[in-house]
């Protein structure tokens, strides 16, 4: 007979059920919640045979559902030259000499990591890494620009004369010379000339980024580009072959990337793409990734009013006339959208693009860094959902000395309106981005409560770091976690997940403290201590 997997009883603390609900034990039975309640009742359905896991006056919380994140690129910088985990230029130079000594043998010098903030006006220049014996290529911290030097320009045959890509910008110095920054679209001009990984790296960076996922507490997630970008491969194959063998263990939604150099004649290949995932249930490809600007720290970020310091308005990567009928049109395939948009100008994009849609298919937009106030309501009317990535919302180096700046007062005060939203009755999701930021949950529901940089941060040392940023649009801990939860499990049509509710799988994490019950000053310092998927442990600390 096969061996019986025995109860899980989780008791000595609080299991989080929704804003302001706690249970004081949960019985898990064959993978799946059995009873959620009273401990004495709980206690009585277990078998004699039980486990138990003693949560220590901890909190048991359902599976955190991270639904913007980009684990196969972040597992590969984790194995180049990381620079994610130091912050300035002497430091970055100190990293990549480093890392140049103990690789002799690569042909480039690739990786990423590195903050805007931390060059006068966002700019690294090639000089800085003409000391190389070989071409570098190393992509920034938002993956909107990638720092070059003098060979790599060389190699893509990048001169004063190469013109821009229309979804980008080579930076110059004065005489025209390209200074060794590529911008959005520009980043594929070297991008794509760097090593290619093997299936076997593809692979192990999925494998590495899942375990560092289930470290924080992570069972799911939806992988926000799957497909070839910035220099990168396409990550379907990777994600089938682990989904068939049995090595994803989280179960993943892949967001297909939406080629903006083309238009609707490529949704017959993203439908095929879709039915290559069919009959995985680790894995599906049942949406579609838009990204619609860029960023504000190098003025591509769609706006509507010009920027302060350079005139322009951003880059609207997909024309608005069309992305209205490709939406429709990719909506009637009954794929979900997931857009990136940065500014307000992009958010009324592809809010327009979504009315009339079928908010059966669960649409959503990421980021949401400005937000023009009378567009605020239109999320709940069209059934959009709001795609969180708290962290950024922060008196940080970028955005003090780069984004406000370059927005001006009044702009820079509809930042990140997560309160707006909740109190216009929009449904949230939640994410990390990461590479971009750190992947910890905990640390994005620290800065969607407080507003200020979590304590242990690389930041936290910035002179206002702990000055709240808008602070009327803090969350409670509560709202926060259930978006990470309830909220991106839902996104990811998961009725399974989200919830610790009987009947769902035993996605469950188990914190060292609850942080319901201490200061919000200090929700940063809670851990996780152990991560289950469908009852299996597959993390302790």
């Amino acid at each position: 007979m096969p061996h019986r997997v025995s109860d899980i009883l989780f008791r000595g603390g609080r299991a989080f059920l929704a804003p302001g609900v706690f249970a004081e034990a949960v019985l898990v039975r064959d993978g799946r919640v059995a009873a959620v309640g009273a401990e004495s009742d709980v206690v009585r359905r277990a078998t004699p045979r039980h486990e138990t896991v003693d949560l220590g006056g901890g909190l048991l919380i359902p599976g955190v559902v991270d639904a913007h994140v980009h684990p196969v690129l972040a597992g590969l910088e984790r194995a180049r030259c990381d620079l994610s985990e130091v912050y300035g230029l002497p430091e970055y130079l100190r990293r990549i000499a480093a890392y140049a000594a103990a690789h002799p043998g690569r042909s480039w010098i690739d990786g990423g990591g590195w903050d805007m903030a931390a060059f006068p006006g966002g700019l690294p220049h090639r000089s800085q890494l003409d000391f190389l014996d070989r071409p570098a290529y190393l992509i920034q911290r938002d993956h909107h620009a990638a720092w070059v030097n003098t060979r790599a320009l060389e190699a893509a045959g990048l001169t004063r004369d190469t013109p821009d890509p229309a979804d980008g910008r080579i930076e110059r110095d004065p005489d025209g010379t390209p200074s060794g920054v590529l911008h959005e679209g520009a980043m594929d001009l070297v991008g794509l000339l760097t090593p290619r990984p093997t299936a076997r790296d593809l692979t192990g960076a999925l494998l590495e980024a899942q375990n560092h996922l289930f470290s924080l507490g992570i069972t799911g997630w939806q992988d926000a580009i799957v497909g070839s970008y910035a220099g990168s491969d396409d990550q379907l194959p990777v994600y089938l072959a682990a989904a068939a063998s049995g090595a994803l263990k989280a179960r993943v939604v892949g967001a297909l990337w939406w080629d903006r150099t083309r238009g609707a004649e490529q949704i017959p290949e993203l439908v095929e793409r879709r039915r290559s995932a069919e009959g995985s249930d680790r894995f599906r490809a049942t949406s579609v990734k838009i990204m619609q600007d860029g960023i504000p720290e190098n003025f591509t970020a769609a706006v509507i009013e010009p920027y302060c310091r350079c005139g322009g308005t951003g880059l609207s990567y997909v024309d608005p006339v069309l992305l209205r009928e490709y939406v429709a049109e990719l909506d009637r395939h009954g794929f979900q959208v997931h857009f990136h948009a940065i500014g307000e100008r992009a958010v009324r994009e592809a809010l327009d693009s979504l009315t009339g849609t079928d908010p059966a298919n669960r649409h959503h937009i990421a980021h949401l860094q400005i937000v023009e106030p009378s567009d605020v309501p239109r999320f709940a009317a069209l059934g959009v959902t709001a795609n969180l990535q708290p962290l950024w919302a922060t008196h940080h180096a970028q955005m003090d000395e780069l984004t406000i700046p370059f927005l001006g007062e009044e702009r820079s005060g509809w930042q990140y309106p997560f309160a707006d939203l909740l109190r216009a009755g929009t449904r949230f999701c939640a994410g990390s981005d990461w590479p971009v930021s750190s992947a910890d949950p905990i640390q994005g529901m620290h800065v969607a409560v407080n507003r200020t940089e979590p304590g242990g941060s690389v930041h936290a040392g910035y002179p206002t770091a702990q000055t709240p940023f808008l602070p009327g649009q803090r969350l409670d801990l509560g709202t926060a976690l259930t978006a990470y939860t309830a909220g991106s499990a839902w996104i990811n049509h998961d009725g399974e997940a989200g919830t610790l509710a009987p009947g769902n799988r035993a996605d469950l994490a188990v914190l060292d403290r609850d942080p319901f019950t201490e200061p919000a000053a200090d929700i940063w310092r809670t851990e996780v201590t152990m991560t289950f998927v469908s009852g299996e442990q597959v993390y302790a600390r």
